[in-house]
């Protein structure tokens, strides 16, 4: 039997990743997820927090466990979102590490002011990239090179991505705000945390070349779509600076901050608060375990894992048990 609304118990919440196919992808996720894993399959996404209806997240354990996010929004936003439920009609985020072993796509997200190119109920697609994993021959594209223009992102091919896209190599702990309308693509031996708008709305410009083993075919492209949604004045996208905010015991760093969400990484091995009783916070721990203090039971997370906080929770303790190393989301007001 469901819950009403004013029933549902606020505490930190597990779910159960979903993992996905992708012609990209490979096997270095089961570094970052706990639970089965398939041997022989190409495994290039794990969405960690889903309201998707054709992906939903599911609660892994607690009074509230197998309900889906979707189920817990319909039935209590506020416990969940504090002051934002007014906002959103869904939870606003969408939470994947990838394991982008060839290159994805070179692609482009529309904005929410691209509402002819959003379909009804989605958003335009702004996200952030952590870089965890990344190895030298991993590169990065995010926007355009000076001289760039959409007749020559029309005819994009192997010979001319250099030319027209700005690009680097990343490095583990990196940071990249891709904003909507970015031309982006990474790839070659990389594995990433994901933070975006809840949306799945993608344009292709070039794929280069892939067939997808499954269909013996290359995916579809979106050109005119794509070329549509591209803000043509979005030059080279750098990793963003970070900003220290504490030292001392507790390191707490500002990894990126977008009108969509904020990153936050707080390295340590001593005890402190997290959490926020404006809104939910996201907690994915990169490094080390350590415990969620909460009334009557504590919740462990280990490298890889992610909690939500409701926002009827407010902050509450972390205590690590040895170097740890967290990052923190959280939806600015």
């Amino acid at each position: 039997m469901r819950c009403k609304s004013d029933e549902l118990p606020a505490y930190p919440l597990r779910f159960d990743p979903i993992l996905q196919y992708r012609i990209w992808g490979g096997q270095r996720l089961r570094e970052w997820i706990s639970g089965p894993f398939p041997a022989d399959d190409l495994v290039g996404e794990a969405w960690l927090l889903s309201d998707r209806i054709d992906n939903p997240s599911r609660v892994a354990d607690g009074p509230l466990a197998g309900q889906s996010l979707p189920e817990l929004m319909a039935h209590s936003p506020v416990m969940l979102l504090g002051g934002a439920a007014s906002r959103f009609s869904r939870f606003p985020l969408l939470l994947k590490y990838l394991d982008v072993a060839k290159m994805l796509s070179v692609q482009v997200h529309p904005s929410d002011q691209d509402q002819d190119l959003v379909p009804p109920g989605e958003t335009g697609k702004t996200e952030a990239w952590l870089i965890l994993e990344a190895d030298p021959a991993s590169q990065v594209y995010a926007g355009l090179k000076p001289g760039a223009t959409k007749a020559a992102l029309r005819a994009l091919s192997m010979d001319t991505v250099d030319g027209l896209l700005a690009g680097f190599t990343p490095q583990a702990g990196q940071c990249i705000l891709v904003e909507a309308g970015t031309v982006h693509a990474l790839g070659d031996g990389i594995v990433v945390l994901e933070v975006q708008q809840n949306s799945d709305v993608t344009f292709r410009l070039y794929d280069w070349d892939h067939i997808d083993a499954k269909t013996s075919l290359p995916r579809p492209l979106q050109i005119d779509q794509a070329l549509q949604a591209i803000a043509m004045d979005r030059q080279a996208v750098r990793p963003a600076l970070v900003q220290t905010r504490s030292t001392g015991p507790v390191r707490r760093e500002l990894m990126l901050e977008s009108p969509y969400f904020r990153l936050e990484r707080v390295t340590t091995a001593e005890p402190f608060e997290i959490g926020t009783r404006a809104g939910p916070a996201i907690l994915i721990c990169l490094e080390g375990y350590g415990d969620v203090e909460h009334p009557g039971t504590d919740v462990r997370m280990g490298k890889g894992s992610l909690i939500l906080l409701p926002a009827a929770l407010g902050a509450c303790g972390f205590r690590p048990h040895c170097r740890t190393v967290i990052i923190e989301i959280t939806i600015p007001a």
